[in-house]
């Protein structure tokens, strides 16, 4: 169901407007139970992980590429204009193909991602949607099975968090821990060694963790500026660093956890 946008004014395409306000984003979006999909891969990645489309929003000129995905949902609006026309909507130029409004899926308990998993990746307050996308996306190349994430951690369904990670947000499963961080402690019961990236005193060598890695590991990775929190540290089986050279001392998060992650995969 093709429907052309003439004016930037239409109701109908409230949930594309102001894209680039991420207060005002992270607001709406929670309210109305949705997220945006950017770019053709994403969107498809999406689909495939049984997200339901409330609408497709393009330039003309994609709507040949995605004509199969508009033929499986044949009751969903797809919503076309010009480049000029968008970008009043969205507040930035579409240059990836093509958008969609996805209903956002229910919270997943924490605990049911436990069963069977032998790699979680734990984040605790990283705010930075860039480095949780990469997070996700090392997460995913990486074998770590599960990522689950503090209370206030940013949203992995922003539109930022989504498009850096390639859309693997919808591959690897996550869920937020509501008792941060008293849940590591339910971890530890279901038998995962908590291990914390952080230059503590006592901290292992990651080489060493690697060397003899336990069957279940989590590896908690802490806020962009600070690191873990004291009370993490304190709830943790052990602390574990990468190796430095060259006068360097510490990595960004999300290269760090790249490195863990192929470290004990």
């Amino acid at each position: 169901m093709i429907i052309r946008l003439d004016s930037a004014d239409d109701a109908r395409v409230k949930d594309y407007g102001k894209l680039t306000d991420t207060q005002l984003r992270r607001s709406v979006e929670a309210a109305q139970g949705l997220y945006i999909a950017e770019s053709s891969k994403v969107l498809r990645r999406a689909l495939a992980a049984g997200h339901r489309p409330r609408s497709f929003f393009m330039a003309e000129k994609w709507l040949d590429s995605l004509a199969d995905v508009f033929a499986a949902h044949p009751e969903t609006p797809v919503y076309c204009g010009s480049d000029a026309v968008l970008e009043e909507i969205t507040g930035f130029h579409l240059h990836r193909g093509a958008l969609a409004a996805m209903d956002r899926p229910e919270p997943v308990d924490f605990r049911s991602l436990l069963a069977g998993a032998r790699r979680l990746a734990v984040l605790e307050d990283i705010v930075d949607h860039t480095n949780l996308g990469a997070i996700f996306r090392s997460a995913a190349a990486l074998d770590v099975d599960a990522v689950l994430i503090s209370p206030r951690c940013a949203d992995p369904l922003y539109r930022r968090s989504i498009r850096v990670s390639m859309g693997t947000v919808f591959q690897v499963p996550w869920a937020r821990l509501p008792q941060w961080p008293d849940d590591l402690g339910v971890l530890q019961v279901a038998g995962f060694r908590t291990v914390a990236l952080a230059l503590a005193d006592d901290a292992l060598s990651l080489d060493q963790l690697a060397a003899d890695p336990p069957e279940r590991l989590a590896l908690i990775l802490g806020t962009e500026g600070e690191g873990l929190s004291a009370a993490t540290l304190a709830a943790a089986d052990a602390s574990v660093m990468i190796p430095m050279s060259g006068g360097v001392d510490s990595l960004n998060v999300a290269a760090a956890s790249a490195v863990a992650f192929w470290a004990v995969r």
